[in-house]
């Protein structure tokens, strides 16, 4: 087994808490929980090879015919050893008969367009890296998952996450690939603040990409993550709300202040949630979206430039909430310093969540 950095798109702890509630959904729940789980010890290496060996997205995935810039691969109900699967679509190539491969293709096409037309960043790494992802991962499989080299999805088991939802969802697939963008820029450490910041930046700006292919307004937006994604047993909208962190469904959570900070240990137990990245990443989400409504139009106007600008030149891996908030300051201020009422409005943002 390779064994690669994982960040997934639903947070152990609320398998683990489906898991008690329902004995019927246990098997499911752990069985998703402990491959989770697997990856924990080396879960760092990826990012570390890009930081301190400068070692180019290129090098890290499976060769792929060249010129290929996006490509699916089907792991047929296949686990880790099966990975990346049979190629089932690339670049320059038609429609399939299988919808989770198009969709696949079609977000992470959308989320690289994003990055090169809105912020002039050619794919993951800056130098054009291939989007690699790998649909029908497991069986019921309830999760998804950016591991340091590429995209893998599960096709739900219908009970914790809808069947099929997970490719369907443009902020799931650029909320990971996200974590992509950040392993190749500050390298955010996944462990407490600086993980929750990781969690956060990826929600930040795949909820940006969002908006950007729905030609939304930030008043306009939902806000939401991963809406219409939980399956039957979890009783809510989406999977996390960022205009109300802790009210995306039942049982969320997230704060949406430093008052309510959830201090947890980086144990490996997976109920503390590495320090609470998932948790925790509820206050600066909420800082975000106050700050791209405040300023208003389109969030990947000005709000998006300004986040993606403090991630890729002001942040480093153990930068904290307060370094995050100084340094979006910094940045509004250096790429609108004209408007000084930019830089005021991000930091009275911070300032509204309590970590200025």
């Amino acid at each position: 087994m390779t064994y690669r950095h994982a960040c997934y798109i639903l947070p152990q702890v609320v398998l683990l808490d489906a898991a008690d509630r329902n004995s019927d959904l246990r098997e499911a729940a752990l069985n998703t929980a402990a491959a989770s789980a697997s990856l924990r010890t080396q879960r760092v290496a990826f990012t570390q090879m890009v930081q301190l060996l400068g070692v180019q997205g290129a090098r890290l995935g499976e060769l792929t015919p060249a010129g290929d810039k996006n490509t699916v691969y089907d792991v047929k109900n296949g686990s880790w050893d099966d990975l990346p699967g049979t190629r089932a679509r690339g670049t320059g190539d038609g429609p399939v008969a299988d919808e989770a491969v198009n969709q696949a293709f079609d977000n992470a096409g959308k989320t690289r367009d994003f990055y090169s037309e809105v912020l002039q960043r050619d794919s993951i790494d800056a130098e054009g890296m291939e989007l690699v992802s790998s649909v029908h991962f497991d069986r019921d499989f309830d999760n998804a998952f950016w591991d340091g080299a590429q995209m893998v999805y599960g096709d739900g088991s219908g009970r914790i996450l809808a069947k099929g939802s997970l490719t369907r969802d443009l902020s799931v697939v650029a909320h990971e690939l996200t974590h992509g963008v950040v392993q190749f820029t500050a390298g955010l450490r996944y462990s407490k603040q600086s993980g929750a910041l990781n969690e956060s930046f990826a929600d930040a700006l795949g909820s940006v990409v969002k908006q950007w292919a729905a030609n939304e307004k930030a008043s306009e937006a939902d806000w939401l993550v991963g809406e219409g994604i939980l399956g039957t047993e979890l009783k809510g909208v989406a999977l996390r709300s960022m205009k109300e962190p802790g009210k995306a469904f039942e049982g969320d959570p997230q704060p949406g202040h430093m008052r309510d900070y959830v201090d947890l240990p980086d144990d490996n137990n997976p109920r503390n949630d590495h320090g609470g990245v998932h948790i925790n990443s509820g206050i600066p989400n909420k800082a975000f979206y106050v700050a791209a409504t405040r300023l208003g139009d389109h969030s990947w106007k000005k709000a998006g430039p300004i986040w993606y600008d403090a991630l890729a030149n002001k942040l480093r891996p153990n930068s904290q909430f307060k370094d995050a908030a100084e340094a979006t300051v910094a940045s509004a201020a250096a790429l609108y310093g004209d408007d000084q009422d930019v830089a005021k409005t991000v930091r009275s943002a911070w300032e509204e969540v309590g970590v200025l």
